[in-house]
């Protein structure tokens, strides 16, 4: 049985199909008996969905220096 850590490290060949068909067993498997990771792998398919829907143009420089300003002090909230 895979963990939960295998399935985050695997996630990505999971959904290009790289996987072996005993990996994907095993991967769906785990799937079935914990809703974090069903949760982990839906939030993963829609992150891919949404940044294939960003413009190839970077944001514009306010944008992008308050983006870089939430990042870097992310962390150090509660």
């Amino acid at each position: 049985m895979l963990s939960c850590q295998d399935i985050t490290a695997l996630v990505s060949d999971y959904m290009e199909g790289r996987l072996t068909f005993g990996q994907r067993v095993r991967f769906q498997l785990h799937l079935g008996i914990c809703r974090g990771c069903r949760r982990y792998l839906a939030q993963m398919k829609q992150t891919v969905q949404l940044l294939g829907k960003m413009p190839d143009e970077p944001p514009p420089a306010d944008v992008q220096a308050q983006l870089l300003a939430q990042f870097r002090t992310w962390k150090r909230s509660p």
